[in-house]
């Protein structure tokens, strides 16, 4: 029997990359998904590729009235929601001298804010209509430490594992499981823009420092969104009923805790 079978999904900036990888994986278990996306078109172009198990909802996870009618959205073309994918992120990085204050605003408004009020309604809806259900927020590598020029977002992903712990704590006497991922670095279309950052600040080579990460994991190489699956779809399972307010690190042995 297939894992996630019978089971609804909402997955957040689920377009492309590691939140289209769990997407495809989530169905590939049994499971019906929405593709929740800032760029509707490209959501939608997604969940057409995927086929009847996979439908498209827009979502600004900055704009607390998009967040409830993509909650409401998913509830009428799913009829419920048994899991959350906290997905949708952004990427930031400067020294700390030249951190620009409404950029800061806008990657916390994002990373943190966005995880905070989309768990809290898929919460607040998992609790009206009873049964639990599993909330998965995407942490990083970068929150177990700082960098030097990636202190917001450093410190974004830290406050995303942080809530994790307290929503995980408060929330598990609803039946809700709430635990987090914490990716190493992962190639892909992300990384492109992560790279460039670092081609500007530290005068590198375009490719040049996705090429020194890459060698850098004990594993051998960069993560992939697949890479990751395995741990999304095991979270979203009943397997996990007994795992609480954890954060695991799923990076080629990059950080260990």
């Amino acid at each position: 029997m297939k894992r996630l079978a019978g089971k609804t999904a909402l997955v957040t900036g689920a377009a492309r990359g590691i939140g289209l990888a769990f997407a495809q994986a989530y169905v590939r278990e049994g499971a019906r998904v929405a593709i929740a996306d800032i760029d509707i078109e490209r959501a939608r172009g997604a969940a057409e590729e995927i086929g009847a198990a996979a439908i498209a909802v827009p979502l600004d996870v900055m704009r607390p009235e998009s967040i409830g009618r993509a909650v409401a959205d998913t509830v009428e073309g799913l009829g419920r929601i048994d899991i959350l994918v906290n997905n949708a992120a952004l990427f930031t990085a400067a020294p700390i001298v030249e951190i620009d204050v409404a950029d800061y605003r806008r990657v916390f408004d994002v990373n943190v804010g966005g995880t905070l009020f989309m768990l809290q309604a898929v919460a607040r809806h998992m609790i009206a209509r009873g049964g639990g259900g599993k909330i998965i927020n995407m942490a990083s590598q970068a929150g177990r430490r700082g960098e030097a020029l990636v202190a917001v977002y450093c410190a974004t992903k830290a406050a995303v594992i942080s809530l994790t712990q307290s929503a995980g704590l408060d929330l598990i006497r609803h039946g809700i499981n709430v635990n987090a991922i914490a990716p190493g670095v992962v190639d892909g279309e992300h990384w492109d823009g992560v790279d460039a950052f670092f081609a500007k600040y530290e005068n590198k080579a375009p490719g040049q420092k996705k090429k020194e990460v890459g060698a850098a994991v004990p594993f051998g190489r960069m993560g992939t969104a697949q890479d990751l699956t395995g741990m999304a779809i095991f979270l979203a399972s009943d397997e996990a009923d007994y795992i609480v307010a954890q954060t695991y690190n799923v990076d080629g042995g990059q950080w260990m805790s």
